[in-house]
């Protein structure tokens, strides 16, 4: 048996792809489910009501995917151009870091001022924490994937410090947390008494511009023929080291701007357990949406829909909750898989 490359994926096929991996991973996460001893009819049921089942829930669910959705972006924009952005968490707490500081600092910034210039701050800093892997890859040939991942952690560890130093809150008796943002810097509710805030309408803009910047505009051009084939683009005069750090800053600026989404929408303030994930979980994302920005917003609902219904799962028929970060990766894998046979089928000899 040998793989053959296909020379043109069905329409069909590309649509069955995500929901063939889906079932898949339902499938095997379902013994998972038999093994602790539930129902596993029970156990998806309780998961659905508990993501769609109420009010609160679905904006519990909602409030999850807006970050999802911007760090999905942020993957989906990296990945065309062939940039491995891995540093998804890192430029989230950068954004959220940056956001902070400019919100809680004396700036005499006027109230009008300050929640475009805290959006403005987490961007910029996202996208400069993927501009130094980015030029280290054009310049010096240094795997991004290596760099940005052993980022995430040099940046945690400097929100640590600061949340424990010089931004700390002399408020919060001692628990490491930074200064809390003043009501002008802070996203609007979106329904009164939930946590439902803007930063949901601040991803499905995102993802429409994106969306718009790589089907209509020159840059969307260039960043899928550097992704195609980076040897050809140049070969056609393309400027792929200006791609690649276009790309560094765009993807890094939408990581950064899920973190303002967390801290200027849901917190208020920075902590270290901020994100349970929103980085990596981003990549999921990104690939059940196989690199789509609009396909970004579906499948950020349905990776916030396991997380918020699996606490529900687990008070119904006491599934651990870790159940949901194995569906999660399950289905990432299984997307993968289904992506090759996508593109490629099977011939014997």
């Amino acid at each position: 048996m040998r793989l053959e490359r296909r020379t043109e994926t069905p329409a069909w096929l590309s649509l069955l792809v995500p929901v063939a991996a889906l079932a898949a991973a339902f499938a095997i996460s379902a013994v998972l489910i038999l093994i602790s001893g539930a129902s596993v009819p029970a156990a998806y049921g309780a998961m659905a009501d508990g993501a769609f089942g109420s009010r609160f829930a679905i904006t519990e669910t909602l409030t999850r995917a807006a970050p999802l959705m911007l760090t999905g972006l942020a993957a989906a924009v990296a990945f065309r151009a062939r940039l491995w952005n891995i540093g998804g968490e890192g430029q989230l707490y950068g954004g959220a870091l940056a956001a902070v500081w400019i919100g809680t600092a004396p700036l005499g910034l006027p109230d009008a001022l300050l929640l475009p210039a805290v959006i403005l701050a987490g961007a910029i800093a996202g996208g400069l924490l993927l501009l130094g892997p980015a030029v280290l890859k054009t310049r010096f040939g240094v795997d991004e994937v290596v760099t940005t991942l052993l980022l995430n952690f040099i940046v945690l560890l400097f929100v640590s410090m600061m949340i424990e130093g010089p931004m700390k809150d002399p408020m919060a008796m001692g628990w490491p947390q930074s200064d809390t943002l003043p009501m002008a810097a802070e996203l609007p509710r979106l329904i009164p008494r939930t946590r439902l805030h803007g930063g949901l309408i601040l991803a499905l803009v995102a993802a429409v511009l994106i969306y718009i910047m790589m089907t209509r505009t020159v840059l969307g051009f260039e960043m899928r023929a550097v992704g195609a084939s980076p040897r050809a683009a140049r070969f056609s005069g393309m400027s792929t080291g200006r791609v690649m750090l276009l790309v560094a800053l765009i993807s890094g600026g939408l990581a950064g701007l899920a973190g303002v989404s967390e801290v200027a929408g849901r917190t208020g303030y920075l902590t270290l357990d901020m994100s349970p994930g929103y980085g990596t979980g981003g990549v999921v994302v990104a690939m059940l949406a196989q690199l789509h920005p609009l396909g970004v917003i579906l499948g950020a609902l349905m990776v916030a829909s396991i997380f918020v219904g699996a606490d529900a799962m687990s008070r119904a028929v006491g599934v651990p909750t870790y159940i949901a970060d194995v569906l999660v990766a399950v289905s990432l894998l299984c997307m993968l898989t289904a992506m090759l046979f996508a593109r490629y089928r099977l011939r014997r000899g």
